[in-house]
């Protein structure tokens, strides 16, 4: 007891934790290194620089508290405030784990060169290099220390600048309270001034200074102690001037310091009780009845116990219990414990929930029409209609966004490296010179995510998908209004017309209007200046919409021109591996677009044979080489192409992992046997292989999770398996197939189990990185990049629009590889009727 009051009495007088006192014995830390590199204890992970991604706040000092990241980016920054493009450090090596010590560092220097490229970066790099290290070590009880050395005293002229920033997550904090020394308050739910210059980077003004902050207070769960015993703390809400910034704790270096510049404890409240709540993953939509369907349960890595598992059947009368099942264990994965329940037996039309230890989870349905309505649909509905770029966009009482960039585009300057990764060369490749106008590149196409730029392999990927999608399963689909005439669109009032033709139709308009203006294809159209990139509302407010003159004044304008150079940039380049993939996916648009509108059809075609002709013997991708040549074949029936196709057999099977895919539509045209049991063989094999590789998951896909959600890809991986099936069935069952799309309906990892496609579903991603972003809304039918990895092992998909590489929409494969696949899964049912 005696020991106990010291040991509240030394906090209480602010003595740095740890410190040797004569008689007093310490209790044992509770944080411990693991053999993954960080420290652990129960309900409490503290891992140091196990990322280096501090634009996606994944970086620095990170605590995990009862399973959730609640804080990150322990770093020195510059900036009270920094931002995506703010200076940044780079680490020199990897963090170095002693475990005698029961620490561990990092080593870093300023600035990271590798983002301070010139034109890569819109914002000048300060002339400031210095190097540290970032050091933590346990406390007794779940306290840790936070120290930065210095390697010199930093110039005078950054003295008050540099210190050390640790973020806080905003989304679980609004509404709770906060502590600092005598000060009090909440954190608010939207940033509040006012507002203050700190060093020329205008700020809100700290919530409080003093030197211990206590968060969350009321909660136990979330509670946690940041004490300085170097300085004097600030509370910043960085969405004062940055919508997506966090809420940072900061404190500035002092003047001359060098070892143990900066020094904090850190407490965070733990319940030495706690567990993670099990999880029940479903898909959100529901199943085929004769579809196989597994129920995932992921529980805490200590927690082994296999209890019942409940189905019930919904009725008039409430639920009624169906089943129970004694869940088979499958193993460790990240950091959890899993176990599964095979309900494939069930079959009985109807909607279902499953309960285990009392929690359920949305009801799902089983039935032959479950992807017939609600799930495919909102893509082609919402998502791509509200992407349409130069289109008003309306549905019933509201705008989604008014006309835009009819002042597209001028000519990219030479040697000009964009920020968003655009390169422009020494040369131009076209008739025009860099800043002309260029004609007939102000129709078609759909905007980027967030960033609202055209990419040529996002436009045409959009594009041979909703292609595949018309001649695999006769896609005819007709809820909107698209009047190119008139540039407008109205989501729910049909026309008349197929909206997949329609939206193929608007694709090329962008694609083949800058094919005819430019000679070539364009690399991508985007905005000069970041001040454009970064906005959030309407786009049609990005540009003023008319053209720039240069002969006019600054502030003049006419009736079609202004002296404003806000118009977007078109890039070009010099890629024959992506020019193949392009006259690929033209030849695949030609075929579908035949019927309805030829004269399209036949410029698109022309513009494919075009391109494979000047590229095809300059390409040195096999990929691209046997996609052109299988979708060429398919439109032309050309023999010669056959015969290229037949040639590249050694290649093909030595990499059918690249090739079954794009080759598999064109088989039926190959009568050469040895080619036909070649490549057979090589798929049996390759598909052996990924068979395998889906049981290192408990999810039944090969899945390796990365700091990127993994969604995109595995939708890919889906839709590649259901040609792989369509040529050798033999050899390739749907259940890859089948799981790649139950992943993307919430059969994924971690706590939020969410359908990764907005608004399909019982629960589904209703806050996520689109053009409504800042609204904290969603665009329905989007599809998100989905559960991410906080390394090493955390699954994480949190409530916040502005994680890119959680939540993002983007063109070209996210949303039609989802829509491909829902009308892939609902084929299988019509052939069983």
């Amino acid at each position: 007891m005696k020991i106990t009051r010291l040991m509240m009495a030394v906090s209480c007088l602010g003595l740095m934790a740890g410190t040797a006192i004569p008689g007093l014995v310490w209790a044992e830390p509770a944080l411990k290194l693991n053999d993954k590199g960080y420290f652990e204890a129960p309900g409490l992970n503290v891992t140091v620089f196990a990322d280096i991604y501090p634009d996606g706040h994944q970086t620095g000092v990170t605590v995990i508290q009862h399973g959730v990241r609640v804080a990150a980016n322990g770093d020195l920054r510059l900036e009270p405030s920094p931002g995506q493009w703010s200076a940044m450090p780079a680490g020199d090596g990897k963090p170095v784990v002693d475990a005698a010590a029961n620490s561990v560092s990092q080593a870093l220097h300023y600035p990271d060169d590798s983002k301070n490229r010139k034109g890569f970066n819109p914002i000048e790099y300060p002339d400031l290099n210095f190097s540290y290290h970032v050091r933590v070590t346990p406390l007794e009880g779940n306290a840790f220390q936070v120290s930065v050395d210095l390697d010199k005293p930093l110039p005078k002229d950054w003295e008050g600048k540099v210190g050390f920033n640790f973020e806080l997550f905003p989304t679980d904090l609004f509404g709770k309270p906060w502590l600092m020394d005598q000060q009090s308050g909440i954190f608010p739910r939207q940033a509040n001034g006012g507002m203050v210059d700190d060093h020329g980077q205008t700020i809100t003004a700290p919530l409080a200074e003093g030197r211990r902050l206590t968060v969350a207070p009321d909660s136990d769960l979330q509670r946690m102690t940041i004490q300085s015993q170097t300085g004097e703390l600030e509370l910043i809400d960085g969405r004062g001037n940055f919508n997506n910034g966090w809420y940072i704790v900061r404190e500035v270096t002092k003047p001359g310091a060098t070892a143990d510049a900066i020094t904090w404890v850190i407490t965070p409240n733990i319940d030495p009780n706690w567990r993670y709540k099990p999880v029940v993953q479903v898909s959100q939509v529901g199943y085929r009845p004769e579809q196989a369907k597994t129920a995932i349960i992921e529980q805490d890595k200590r927690d082994s116990q296999a209890d019942p598992l409940v189905l019930y059947k919904l009725t008039e009368t409430g639920r009624v219990e169906m089943a129970r099942y004694t869940p088979k264990p499958w193993g460790q994965f990240l950091r959890y414990n899993y176990l599964t329940a095979d309900l494939t037996a069930v079959t009985d039309p109807g909607m279902y929930v499953l309960e285990y230890r009392g929690e359920a989870t949305g009801s799902f349905k089983i039935g032959d029409d479950v992807y017939d309505r609600h799930v495919w649909q909102p893509t082609l509905e919402y998502f791509l209609p509200v992407q349409m770029c130069h289109m008003l966009v309306k549905e019933k009482y509201r705008t989604w966004h008014g006309l835009d960039h009819e002042d597209d585009v001028r000519m990219a300057p030479v040697n000009l490296n964009h920020f968003d990764g655009y390169m422009q060369g020494g040369t131009i490749l076209t008739k025009y010179q860099p800043g002309d106008h260029v004609p007939g590149l102000n129709a078609g196409g759909w905007h980027d995510a967030g960033d609202y730029d055209l990419r040529v392999e996002s436009q045409m990927g959009t594009i041979w998908l909703l292609s595949k999608m018309v001649e695999e399963f006769n896609l005819n689909y007709d809820a909107t209004t698209i009047d190119e005439t008139k540039k407008l669109t109205e989501i729910h009032q049909p026309d008349g017309q197929n909206d997949a033709i329609q939206q193929i139709e608007h694709g090329l308009l962008s694609v083949l209007g800058g094919y005819k203006a430019l000679g070539r294809t364009y690399r991508g159209i985007i905005e000069p200046n970041l001040a454009q990139y970064t906005l959030l509302g309407d786009v049609s407010t990005q540009t003023d919409n008319l053209d720039f003159d240069p002969a006019l004044k600054p502030g003049e304008r006419t009736a079609t021109t202004s002296s404003l150079k806000d118009d977007r940039y078109v890039f070009t380049e010099d890629n024959p591996n992506r020019e193949l993939t392009t006259a690929a996916q033209l030849a695949t648009a030609a075929r579908a677009l035949t019927p309805t509108n030829p004269k399209m059809a036949a410029d698109a075609l022309a513009a494919a044979r075009d391109l494979y002709d000047k590229a095809y013997d300059r390409a040195t991708d096999l990929q691209a080489k046997v996609f052109v040549l299988s979708e060429l074949a398919q439109t032309t029936h050309d023999a010669t192409l056959i015969k290229r196709l037949i040639a590249l057999k050694p290649e093909i099977v030595a990499h059918i992992d690249q090739t079954g895919a794009v080759l598999a539509s064109a088989m039926p045209l190959i009568r050469d046997k040895a080619f036909i049991h070649e490549v057979g063989a090589a798929v049996q094999t390759y598909q052996a292989r990924l068979t395998n590789d889906a049981t290192k998951t408990p999810y039944g896909v090969p899945y390796v999770p990365y700091i990127w959600g993994a969604g995109w890809q595995i939708q890919e991986f889906g839709v590649q398996q259901y040609f792989f099936r369509k040529a050798w069935p033999q050899y390739t069952p749907d259940a890859l197939q089948m799981e790649a799309l139950n992943f993307v309906l919430g059969v994924h990892p971690g706590e939020n189990t969410e359908s990764f496609a907005s608004g399909v579903g019982a629960k589904s991603a209703t806050t996520a990185y689109g053009a409504n972003r800042a609204d904290w809304s969603y665009i329905p039918g989007g599809v998100i990049s989905g559960t991410a990895l906080i390394r090493p092992d955390l699954p994480e998909l949190k409530k916040w629009p502005y994680f890119w590489q959680q939540t993002e929409y983007v063109m070209g494969g996210g949303e039609t590889n989802y829509m491909f696949l829902v009308l892939a899964a609902a084929q299988k049912a019509d052939q069983k009727k």
